[in-house]
């Protein structure tokens, strides 16, 4: 009733609880979710292959890993804030942390050939596919 989670109709009154809502807020807010903890990703068929695009803003290149191993190629990216104000009186700090991964199935993908690089916020990787080698037709010689 009335949109907020907190207020109950309880014998024709309300119980509202605004430290309970803030509870409420806080808890939605930080409680990460999986989507919130992925990063976007775009992937675009190409001549020969595919071309994905990560964004990952504020990374720093060195914060950023893909790894293959096997069919499964893994992007993560690790990244930790600091700030410290001082002024008279008072001292401010703040902390913030966050890390995320997704991996992707690159079955069909020549691991050995993919080439990557990060500009402005965006992890750019070509994933060629496989070449498929038919195999040679022979005939077998009868003794």
């Amino acid at each position: 009733m009335f949109g907020l989670s907190t207020r109950r109709y309880n014998n024709g009154l309300f119980n509202y609880d605004p430290f309970r809502e803030l509870e409420e807020m806080e808890r939605r807010f930080f409680s990460a979710s999986p989507a919130a903890l992925a990063f976007g990703t775009d992937i675009a068929e190409e001549e020969g292959g595919y071309k994905l695009m990560a964004d990952l803003p504020g990374f720093n290149k060195e914060d950023i890993h893909v790894d293959v191993d096997g069919d499964r190629l893994t992007i993560s990216a690790e990244r930790g804030n600091e700030n410290e104000e001082k002024k008279e009186g008072y001292i401010r700090r703040e902390r913030s942390y966050g890390s995320y991964k997704r991996s992707f199935d690159i079955s069909a993908i020549d691991s050995d050939a993919i080439t990557g690089d990060y500009n402005n916020g965006v992890l750019t990787l070509h994933l060629p596919k496989k070449v498929i080698v038919a195999p040679e037709a022979k005939r077998i010689e009868l003794s």
